[in-house]
This record gives C-alpha cells, sequence and structure tokens, in this order.
C-alpha cells in the first residue's frame, strides 16, 4: 500500500510542476478595462467565436476600428514574447452591432487623436536580436506607432522595447511641438517594469508634414538606492533649452562597497533644421 501511495503522491506532484511550468503570464500592458473603448492595432485582426485560436472565424477587422472591451477572459495566449488574455468584445461594422472575441495583443496599447489624425500604440512583432558581446541571440519585442487619417495609413515606425519583464505598464501621450520648428506635435510612448533593476524605455517622436520621426530612446533604471541611470531631452521649451536644437542628458549613480556615491553625467546636443535632427 506504502508503494501505491508514494507513486500517486510522486504523479500529483509532478503534474502541479508541470502545471506550474506551463502557465503563462501576461504582459500587463495588453490589461484592459471593461465597458472601455479600444483601437485594433494590427492591420489584421481575427474576430472569433469563442476564446480559442482554434476557434471558428467570424470576422476580421482592420487597423484603427473601434471596440468595447465587454469582458476578459480567462484563457490566455502567447505569440512569440507577446502574451495576452482574451477578450469579448462588440462593434459596429455595416450598421449593424456585433460580438466576438479578440486577443488582446491585436490592441493598441494607447492611442490619441489629434487635428484629424489618430495615432496609436501597440507591439507589432518579436524578432530574435543577437548579443554580439556574449554571442547569444534572445526575442525582443518591437512596438510601433502608426498614424492614421480615418482607415487610411498615413506613417509607421517601430522601435524595441525590451524584455518581456518591462512590458508592465505602458503610457502613450502627445505632446505640445516643444518649439522645435515644422513640428506639429511631439508623441511620447513609455513602456516600464514593475520591479527593481527592470528597465524603462521613453521612445519620442516627433510629427511633422506626414512622418513620423523618432529620437534617440531613453532609458531609466535603478535598484533601490544602490543604483540608477536616467536619461531625459531638454527641448527648447525647457529650463535651460536651446533654439533649434534639443539635449540630451544622462546622470547614473552607484555605491561602491563602503556606501560612497560614484556619479557620473553626460550630455549631447543634437540640432534641429526643421526637417531632421543630427548630433552636433
Amino acid at each position: 500500500m506504502k508503494p501505491l501511495f508514494t507513486f500517486l503522491l510522486v504523479c500529483i506532484l509532478q503534474l502541479f510542476a508541470a502545471q506550474q511550468e506551463e502557465y503563462v503570464y501576461t504582459n500587463g500592458i495588453f490589461d484592459f478595462e471593461e465597458n472601455k473603448t479600444q483601437k485594433v492595432f494590427t492591420d489584421l485582426a481575427r474576430i472569433r467565436n469563442s476564446p480559442d485560436p482554434h476557434s471558428r472565424i467570424a470576422d476580421s477587422l482592420h487597423t484603427n476600428q473601434q471596440v468595447v472591451i465587454l469582458k476578459k477572459g480567462n484563457a490566455i495566449l502567447k505569440l512569440g514574447e507577446r502574451a495576452a488574455h482574451w477578450y469579448k468584445i462588440s462593434y459596429q461594422k455595416e450598421s449593424e452591432t456585433k460580438e466576438g472575441y479578440i486577443w488582446g495583443g491585436n490592441l493598441a496599447i494607447g492611442y490619441r487623436n489629434k487635428n484629424g489624425y489618430d495615432f496609436l500604440f501597440g507591439l507589432s512583432k518579436t524578432i530574435d536580436r543577437k548579443d554580439k558581446e556574449f554571442n547569444q541571440v534572445y526575442p525582443q519585442n518591437i512596438a510601433a506607432v502608426k498614424v492614421l487619417a480615418g482607415n487610411q495609413l498615413i506613417d509607421e515606425m517601430s522601435f524595441d522595447t525590451g524584455s518581456q519583464e518591462s512590458l508592465s505598464y505602458a503610457t502613450f501621450t502627445i505632446e505640445s511641438n516643444h518649439q522645435l520648428k515644422n513640428v506639429e506635435c511631439t508623441l511620447k510612448a513609455s513602456v516600464s517594469g514593475e520591479a527593481c533593476g527592470i528597465a524603462g524605455y521613453d521612445q519620442y517622436i516627433l510629427f511633422r508634414n506626414k512622418k513620423l520621426i523618432a529620437l534617440p530612446q531613453l532609458m531609466n533604471v535603478g535598484d533601490a538606492d544602490v543604483y540608477y541611470h536616467n536619461e531625459k531631452f531638454i527641448f527648447p521649451n525647457d529650463k535651460g533649452g536651446m533654439p533649434n536644437a534639443f539635449m540630451l542628458k544622462m546622470e547614473e549613480m552607484e555605491k561602491d562597497d563602503q556606501e560612497r556615491e560614484k556619479k557620473k553625467k553626460s550630455s549631447k546636443t543634437y540640432l534641429w533644421d526643421g526637417n531632421a535632427y543630427k548630433l552636433k
């Protein structure tokens, strides 16, 4: 009897361990609220009859289609390094109100509207990056910002967003033109983690003449009061700003074994001619 009990106990423990290994943690940026509107980000999002990638396709929606989140499902799907819940949604199409299920990774993380243009921020894909220093290949999420006029795509640009751990939170805002010549507005897309030592990234994008122009990406990370690395821009309308230029300021601090702070600062200036920027 004892060997049988031991055998059953081992089987149960193995089953529990397997379930633990198979559990997929979602990216927090895809946690959408119920009864809130969202927009489709991908070029084509399949709407299914049930929250399952093998379920029958009921419909397809294109970029910028507005939907209403009705309910977040328990099922999770991971594609590459993007992991998200399925959501039950409603939407308007051909003068009808329809319902179905959409994978959260197909929705925009954030969206804004200004001067008749719709700006969408989301994750577009996962690619493999090679770390030359360690000669290793690791998956990297690629984000994108799209600008549309109705259903027409005007422009799109992509950028890295760091590892999956950096995708707990995200914000997407429209700022002023920061007194930069010919710039209509500045977009800011940010992602960050929820733990010490996890980097956050800020991507500033200038919008001018129907084009998106990405500025150098900013990275900020810290580990309690032991270490931090901060980067920020000083635009012409900021204190200490320069006309027709923006500055990248970096500050870093690390404590040694005797709790002494070692700080390092640096600065780069980029000149803006109304069409493009270059390092001074």
